[in-house]
């Protein structure tokens, strides 16, 4: 296991590569990302329905929606949320801001499109035909709930689930194993759904397919427009995600790497080996 110490270090080395990828790369792994969240919220959504009431179905939708985040962490794709970790790279003045940001914007759109692509298979291959309709139902209600906040809840809620995911993702790196990896990012991510935080990239499934289905099968919207899944939705849960991931990046760099003695050393020590072993 390693040590919140080698994972901070650990992580300065992966966000100077998930900037050196190519945008190219960085949108395609952030579209297997965003299918990876979609199928999580399908099958959460899923389950939730069998039950039919709203407590149980919470309960089991916890428990399945980290799914997604292990095939993230464990299949490799690039997901936004996660990713703003890349602040402690950008502290430590490994990686240019401008870098940073060209990997949220990238990875951001490719999760859009994951969740796009996900959204229109699942409603025109009506899914939501499972269980009488009544899953139908429960896709637009789902869309319906995350349009009806306030800019200032969804932003809240965004703030309390990105601080989850970001220790999920933290948490994970500090075991060597998949079956470690896979256990320790389960209790973060389920404690965020079944308190129903807002997850922007979640969300782009949830409000997109609901949208779709309320269209495809004729079914009352209410407050799920597109407009009001930007604005009520979409921007603040957004901001307030990003708010969330820098609270956990700057905050563990800040106790782990800045002025540090034993993690300055040693990085000048591992130098020091490299370049003698080099010239033998």
């Amino acid at each position: 296991m390693h040590s919140p110490l080698e994972i901070a270090k650990n992580y300065v080395d992966i966000g100077i590569h998930k900037t050196r990828l190519s945008a190219f790369k960085m949108i395609l792994l952030g579209f297997f990302a965003g299918m990876f969240i979609s199928f999580a919220g399908v099958a959460a959504s899923t389950a939730s329905t069998t039950l039919g009431q709203t407590s149980p179905g919470r309960l089991i939708a916890a428990i399945i929606f980290p799914a997604g985040m292990a095939m993230v962490l464990i299949a490799g794709s690039e997901l936004f949320t996660g990713n703003i970790l890349i602040v402690i790279s950008v502290l430590e003045k490994k990686v240019s801001v401008l870098k940073m940001l060209k990997n949220w914007l990238c990875v951001y759109i490719g999760n859009f499109l994951g969740a796009l692509f996900v959204s229109v298979l699942v409603t025109y291959g009506h899914v939501p035909n499972l269980f009488g309709g009544d899953l139908a139902y429960g896709i637009v209600n789902s869309g319906v709930t995350r349009t009806d906040l306030t800019f200032g809840d969804s932003f809240a809620k965004g703030i309390l689930c990105n601080i989850l995911v970001c220790l999920a993702v933290w948490m994970a790196f500090a075991s060597k194993q998949v079956s470690g990896k896979v256990m320790i990012s389960f209790w973060p991510v389920m404690i965020f759904v079944l308190c129903g935080f807002e997850h922007c990239i979640a969300d782009m499934y949830y409000c997109l397919c609901g949208i779709f289905t309320a269209a495809e099968y004729g079914i009352e919207a209410g407050s799920l427009t597109f407009s009001n899944f930007i604005t009520h939705n979409l921007i603040p849960v957004t901001l307030g995600n990003l708010i969330g991931g820098l609270i956990v990046g700057v905050g563990y760099w800040l106790a782990y790497l800045a002025h540090t003695p034993y993690y300055k050393y040693n990085v000048e020590q591992e130098q020091q080996d490299i370049d003698i072993s080099e010239e033998y």
